[in-house]
């Protein structure tokens, strides 16, 4: 007798974050059903999980309303692509993760094929684009929320979500200790270290680096300090190195856990990086910089009180956001400088990050509470 295989699982993630909480995610949902096969949009962390790919997250990878405009044409080539296979696959289910111009589509067409969709990361519709909301409703069984605050907006709206804590909770911390990460980069005990983080795509790091490059020679100028970049797989040394040139940032390959908790100081792009610094706690200052018009138009759709993910999670300001143009290397070395001439301020800094944290923490594993939602949804299905 023939043993009938379940139909795959449909995986996609955008961003270099989804990636690795959806490989997670795949990994307990395989350990619970060893036999399950899983393919879609992937970055090099599903990939490393056995998601077959269709399509290559790095692909959508582009950040900015107006930045989007000239990759249009090649990203609805990758939409069309991935729609092709889930037609020929005919999935149970699907996992779609951030990405959410690119995954909300998708999942309107999963619903005319009956395919329920879990959705990993709740699209940010509270700051912004409150009218995707009743997309959600209608699109999404299950919303799964990493930020606290999340939940009880999406429920007030009519969403099924669940709170189920921020993977990275459990899973941020150093490899090496302080003595072994300096030795094995040869990094100064004598001096400050201050942590440059520009941000995880080539993009936003570019229009990024200038300005940091600009900030560290003023802020070497009045610190005994050393400079460490903890590149991204998606940028890669090489980029970085091209465009330092002569300044005396140290580039490292990766390792940006350790980099930012051995660290006195980082200098951090708005997004995920923000939320492993505090973790990890780490004093910080915060910066983005995007396409002027975007930056305009953002200006008239968002209503946030911050801009900084940390600072939203507080709900107050306690890490500085230099945003579009206060983004300077004289604003940030100013910020910088006042923090590393206080170190009670740091202090505070780190008290508050430490209560940010804990927000984050919620009792037992994120992801193990994500796969038993994908279960029950569905269980509720078969019911």
């Amino acid at each position: 007798m023939m043993i009938p295989i379940a139909p795959p699982v449909l995986v996609s993630a955008g961003e270099a974050s989804g990636d690795l909480y959806a490989s997670l995610l795949v990994e307990e949902l395989r350990r619970r059903s060893p036999e399950t096969r899983f393919f879609g949009c992937t970055g090099p962390r599903l990939r490393a999980a056995g998601v077959e790919t269709t399509l290559r997250a790095e692909s959508l990878a582009v950040v900015g309303l107006v930045e989007v405009i000239a990759h249009l044409p090649r990203i609805y080539g990758e939409y069309r692509k991935l729609l092709r296979a889930v037609r020929r696959e005919k999935p149970q289910f699907a996992i779609l993760t951030d990405s959410p111009d690119f995954h909300l589509r998708v999942a309107k067409r999963l619903l005319a094929w009956r395919i329920p969709v879990i959705y990993l990361v709740a699209p940010q519709v509270w700051a912004w684009r409150k009218g995707r909301v009743k997309l959600i409703r209608k699109v999404v069984s299950r919303l799964l929320c990493i930020f606290p605050f999340e939940e009880r907006f999406f429920t007030e709206n009519g969403v099924s979500a669940r709170y189920i804590g921020h993977p990275l909770a459990a899973m941020v911390r150093p490899m090496l200790s302080k003595d072994e990460f300096f030795r094995k980069h040869a990094i100064p005990e004598n001096r400050l270290i201050i942590a440059i983080l520009p941000g995880s795509r080539r993009g936003e790091a570019a229009r990024h680096v200038p300005e940091l490059i600009g900030a560290a020679e003023r802020i070497a100028k009045e610190f005994s300090v050393h400079f460490i970049l903890p590149a991204s797989a998606n940028t890669g040394v090489a980029f970085f190195r091209e465009r330092i040139g002569t300044s005396s940032i140290q580039v490292l390959d990766g390792e940006a856990w350790d980099a930012i908790a051995h660290a006195d100081l980082a200098l951090a792009a708005s997004g995920t990086v923000t939320v492993e610094a505090a973790l990890l706690g780490t004093p910080m200052v915060t910066f983005y910089r995007v396409n002027p018009v975007s930056w305009l138009l953002g200006k008239m759709l968002v209503r946030v009180p911050f801009y900084s993910m940390v600072n939203l999670i507080a709900e107050k300001r306690i890490v500085p956001e230099l945003m579009q143009s206060d983004m300077t290397a004289e604003r940030l070395s100013g910020e910088a400088g006042r923090l590393l001439r206080d170190p009670e301020l740091r202090s505070r800094m780190r008290r508050d990050l430490g209560e940010v944290a804990g927000k984050l923490a919620f009792e037992g594993s994120a992801i193990s509470r994500a796969a038993d939602e994908v279960e029950s949804v569905m269980e509720a299905r078969v019911v």
